[in-house]
C-alpha cells in the first residue's frame, strides 16, 4: 500500500537535503538558490521497527521486508503561490496528491544560506506556507460550493449535507486556521467535526485537511538543547501539534556511515536517535497506520494498515483473495511471540488465538490467515 508524505516549505529551508538523507541518495538537487527542485522527487523509505529485527532473530527467514512509505520532495512554495507565484499552482497540485504533509521550517541562522524572506523567522515562515494552503482551499471550496447550490436548491439531500460541511470548513479557513487542526489547536478537547463530516472531508482533497508533521530544521548546536516545547513556541504551534527537531545537514553527513558509526557520531553530539527515524515514525503515525507482521521461514514481513482495520481487511492488503475468502486469523501478540521465542512456543503457552471477521487487528499482531477461494 503506497503511502505518500509530501515534504514542503519555503525555498532553502533544507527540504531537498532532508529528502536526500531520508532516501540515502542524491536524487534531489540541493543548492543554495530557490527552486532548485522543480519536478517532485519520490523516494521509498523503510519504517524503522525494532520488532522486525526481533522476529528475524527468532525465525531466521530467507527474506525480510519492512513496511515502507514514500516521501515526495516538493519544490519550495513562496508567498503568492496560490496565485501562481513561483510555479505555485504546479507545486500546490503536487501537494494535493500526497496523503500527509511534512512541513520543513528553518530554525537555524546563517547568512551563508540564502533565505527567500531575507531573515530567519520560524513562525512567519510557517504562516506563509499555511496561508497559501488556506487560500488555495478557500478558492477550491468556493468553486465547489457554487456548483452544489443548484443541486441543493432542488432538494438533493447529499448535496445539502456537503454544502453544510463546506460552509463549516470555510468558517475555519476564513479565521486563518488549517481545516484539520481546528479542533486540535482550540484547546477545548472537543472534536470540531462529526464522524460523518470527517469521512466526507477525507475524500474532499483539501490541502489543509491533510495531517501535518513539522520538521524543525535546527543547527548542530541546537539539536540536543532545543526542547520540543520551545521549538513549538518558536513556530507558534500548540502542544497538540506534531513536531520533531532534526538537523538535515547532520543527517546528510551521517547517511553514508555504518549504523554503529552513525550512532557513535550522534552520541558524541548528545543525541540518542537519528532525527530521520523519528520523522519516519511520526509520518507513519500521522497517517493513522499501524503494523502487523507475517512470519515464516520464507519471509518475515511488516504490513501497514489503517488503524481500526478488521482481520479480513488486513488480509486483503496481502491479496484481495485473502479478504474475499477469509475464514479466520491465527493471531499472536508481538510481545508473546517475542518473549516466548516463536509461534510453536506461543501456541504451547496458549497464546495463539483464533480470530474471526469482526476482530480489529492490533499494532504488532503476528498473523497467519486461513482463507478459501
Amino acid at each position: 500500500m503506497s503511502l505518500q508524505i509530501g515534504i514542503v516549505g519555503l525555498p532553502n529551508v533544507g527540504k531537498s537535503t532532508l529528502f536526500n538523507a531520508l532516501t540515502n541518495s542524491k536524487g534531489a538537487e540541493a543548492a543554495n538558490y530557490p527552486f532548485c527542485t522543480i519536478e517532485p522527487n519520490v523516494g521509498i523509505v523503510e519504517v524503522p521497527d525494532e520488532r522486525l529485527s526481533r522476529l528475524t532473530e527468532i525465525v531466521k527467514p530467507e527474506k525480510v521486508i519492512p513496511a515502507a512509505i514514500e516521501f515526495v520532495d516538493i519544490a519550495g512554495l513562496v508567498k503568492g503561490a496560490s496565485k501562481g507565484e513561483g510555479l505555485g499552482n504546479k507545486f500546490l497540485g503536487a501537494i494535493r496528491e500526497v496523503d500527509a504533509i511534512c512541513h520543513v521550517v528553518r530554525h537555524f541562522q546563517g547568512s551563508d544560506i540564502i533565505h527567500v524572506e531575507g531573515t530567519t523567522d520560524p513562525k512567519r515562515d510557517r504562516e506563509i506556507i499555511e496561508a497559501e494552503l488556506i487560500i488555495a482551499d478557500l478558492e477550491s471550496i468556493d468553486s465547489r460550493m457554487d456548483k452544489m447550490r443548484g443541486a441543493a436548491k432542488s432538494g438533493d439531500k447529499e448535496k445539502i449535507k456537503q454544502l453544510a460541511i463546506f460552509e463549516k470548513v470555510r468558517a475555519v479557513l476564513d479565521a486563518g486556521n488549517m481545516a484539520l487542526n481546528q479542533s486540535l489547536r482550540s484547546g477545548t478537547g472537543q472534536a470540531y467535526y462529526t464522524e460523518e463530516e470527517n469521512r466526507f472531508l477525507k475524500t474532499a482533497g483539501l490541502l489543509t485537511y491533510k495531517p501535518i508533521i513539522y520538521a524543525c530544521n535546527v543547527s548542530e548546536d541546537d539539536l540536543h538543547t532545543l526542547s520540543i516545547h520551545q521549538a513549538k513556541q518558536d513556530l507558534g504551534l500548540g502542544e497538540s501539534d506534531q513536531l520533531i527537531t532534526v538537523s538535515a545537514k547532520i543527517e546528510e553527513d551521517i547517511k553514508d556511515l555504518s549504523p554503529d558509526d552513525a550512532a557513535e557520531f550522534l552520541a558524541d553530539l548528545g543525541v540518542q536517535e537519528s532525527g530521520l527515524n523519528r520523522l519516519i515514525r511520526a509520518a507513519y503515525e500521522a497517517l493513522g497506520y499501524i503494523t502487523y507482521f507475517t512470519a515464516g521461514v520464507k519471509e518475515v514481513r511488516a504490513w501497514n494498515i489503517p488503524k481500526g482495520s478488521t482481520a479480513p481487511q488486513a488480509a486483503g492488503v496481502i491479496h484481495t483473495d485473502f479478504e474475499k475468502g477469509f475464514i479466520r486469523a491465527e493471531t499472536i501478540a508481538y510481545e508473546d511471540y517475542a518473549t516466548l521465542g516463536g509461534e510453536q512456543k506461543a501456541k504451547e503457552a496458549g497464546k495463539l488465538r483464533q480470530e474471526g471477521k469482526e476482530y480489529i487487528v492490533k499494532d504488532g499482531d503476528v498473523l497467519h490467515f486461513k482463507f478459501n477461494v
